[in-house]
């Protein structure tokens, strides 16, 4: 049986993994967070892949508060950065496959086509300089790592727009979200299936390193997305469609950051819903909101 050890188990991504995983009884895993294991020690990772004889490792952790991460450069980079190198290396001492996931913020979202893997990176945020470093130390030290990037993420757990949505939603008669940020929404549940189908297929012989892209199919604004939790949560609120300068944040976001999946479909043979059957799945699992949910 092979030992998968999952970090930032405790996050949307982690426990979404942590949901699905007693479909894959050939895996043991091995759920951990800061709690159990401090990943920005390399001494401690180490040691912890040896002593569980961890044959994958899935790296969920990261910091991702956009914003904060602008007053917090250092901690961003030991977290996104110094703490991807200790995995990669602990993981080729001990010849651990590892899958790490990254962000769509890599880019500076002034494309008008959907990225690819190969696209030039050009982050605008400390955030996203700090992502793509980690995917780059991954590179160097474990080159044989696959490196998912996501965006939009949103699930059943933890904190994020759907949830802040509907709380909103039904607190608040009217509520402005920005509608030229384009992007395609990822439900923490289907990426967490493609990462289990690609240690599945890992097991039968097929494993390709590299970058990949993973979001939830179609394309749609924040905008949209809240109109549309908004309707399939019945909430009164109305929502209005707003700039994104009326609306300042400290980091900058990707105003364009839709995503081409193609890669990862062909060579992973994922098949991926479209956002909004993938929002309604999610939303009938949020708590308080089954019941009331739009049909």
């Amino acid at each position: 049986m092979k030992t998968i050890l999952v970090t930032g188990a405790n996050g949307q991504l982690g426990n979404s993994i942590r949901q699905l995983s007693a479909g894959y009884p050939q895996f043991a895993f091995v759920f951990t967070d800061v709690d159990t294991l401090d990943i920005c020690d390399a001494q401690a990772v180490d040691a912890f892949v040896k002593e569980k004889q961890a044959d994958y490792v899935i790296n969920c952790a990261a910091y991702t508060a956009v914003d904060k991460a602008e007053d917090n450069e250092a901690l961003c980079l030991r977290i996104n950065r110094d703490a991807v190198r200790n995995l990669g290396e602990a993981a080729r001492a001990a010849g651990a496959r590892v899958i790490h996931v990254s962000t769509d913020y890599v880019f500076d979202g002034t494309n008008h086509l959907p990225y690819v893997e190969t696209d030039e990176t050009c982050p605008a945020s400390v955030y996203g300089r700090t992502k793509l470093a980690g995917e780059q130390v991954l590179q160097e030290v474990c080159p044989d790592a696959v490196i998912i990037r996501t965006a939009w993420l949103y699930s059943e757990f933890g904190t994020n727009f759907v949830k802040t949505m509907l709380r909103l939603g039904n607190e608040r008669e009217q509520l402005s979200v920005v509608f030229d940020q384009i992007g395609s929404p990822t439900y923490a549940g289907d990426l967490a299936a493609a990462i289990l189908a690609v240690l599945a297929q890992a097991e039968e012989g097929v494993f390709v390193p590299g970058i990949y892209h993973f979001s939830n199919e179609g394309v749609c604004s924040w905008y949209d997305f809240a109109v549309k939790i908004m309707e399939l949560g019945n909430a009164p609120c109305h929502v209005l469609p707003i700039e994104s300068k009326d609306y300042p944040a400290k980091a900058a976001r990707p105003h364009f950051s839709v995503l081409n999946k193609a890669k990862i479909k062909a060579i992973y043979k994922i098949s991926i819903p479209h956002w909004e059957a993938s929002l309604r799945t999610c939303m009938m699992g949020i708590g308080g909101n089954r019941n009331n949910l739009n049909r």
